[in-house]
């Protein structure tokens, strides 16, 4: 039987994750193989029972899925095919239009500096995004919403997020952070680095002596960074910067692999 979530027009937050939780049978955080052929399958079958022909973006799914049977879908993507109400992760992503808009979203609300963004943190920032966006919002909704992302994004379910867990609310060719998954260092090597570059010893960086690790950082990971994307990341990095001094704390947010 089809799954009544599956045949509503609008779904909320949390019937959202309850669908995906649904398929997810294994708890990895993507719906697959056998999973896969099941969700799309009641996906049709829903549809067709409400009297409703499939999305555009669902029927490009439903195709893309057919021609790759080794196809699996995360949470963000699926947020993308359903009708969740009001598209509340897709309108989130809409209003962090760059990186640079994203690190300093992220540095005004890990109010803390402990280099997360905690429940009560989060909650505010998302206050804060409808708000700008002037979207109407009651206590509970904000709750839902919260408690969504929190579901959503925390990947090690520790109750919290970090730099790179946030940041997954940018679209993928925005994420210039999943670019630097692959050249973090330990801490031991992050200090000896920081060190290095910061030439004058003044403890921290400015713009010119990052634009010097970055280039670097570029020539020796040629596969992950790309030489041509340089600005993006140093605008991006600079939006963590205290009036262009980037402190060794806010760097280890992006280069350093114990943090």
């Amino acid at each position: 039987m089809a799954s009544s979530f599956l045949q509503g027009v609008e779904i909320s937050a949390s019937q959202f994750l309850d669908i995906f939780q649904q398929y997810d049978h294994d708890g990895d955080g993507y719906i697959e193989g056998k999973e896969l052929q099941s969700f799309i399958r009641e996906l049709q079958e829903a549809r067709e029972q409400a009297g409703l022909d499939l999305t555009q973006q669902m029927k490009e799914f439903v195709e893309e899925s057919e021609k790759n049977a080794g196809r699996r879908i995360g949470l963000v993507e699926l947020v993308q095919i359903l009708p969740a109400e009001e598209n509340f992760l897709l309108f989130f992503r809409q209003q962090l239009q760059s990186c640079a808009e994203f690190m300093q979203a992220w540095r005004r609300y890990d109010a803390d500096h402990s280099g997360y963004i905690e429940a009560d943190e989060l909650k505010n920032f998302l206050k804060d995004l409808l708000l700008k966006a002037q979207r109407s919002y009651d206590d509970r909704k904000l709750d839902e919403y919260t408690a969504a992302t929190l579901k959503i994004f925390d990947s090690n379910g520790d109750g919290k997020l970090c730099l790179a867990e946030m940041a997954r609310l940018l679209p993928e060719e925005q994420n210039f952070l999943l670019r630097f998954q692959g050249v973090k260092m330990q801490r031991k090597e992050f200090n000896k680095v920081f060190e290095l570059y910061d030439r004058d010893k003044s403890g921290y960086m400015d713009e010119t002596e990052l634009d010097a690790l970055l280039k670097d950082l570029c020539d020796k990971n040629k596969k992950a960074l790309e030489l041509d994307d340089l600005p993006l990341y140093r605008s991006s990095i600079m939006a963590l910067a205290d009036g262009g001094k980037l402190y060794r704390a806010e760097l280890a947010l992006i280069l350093c692999a114990d943090d």
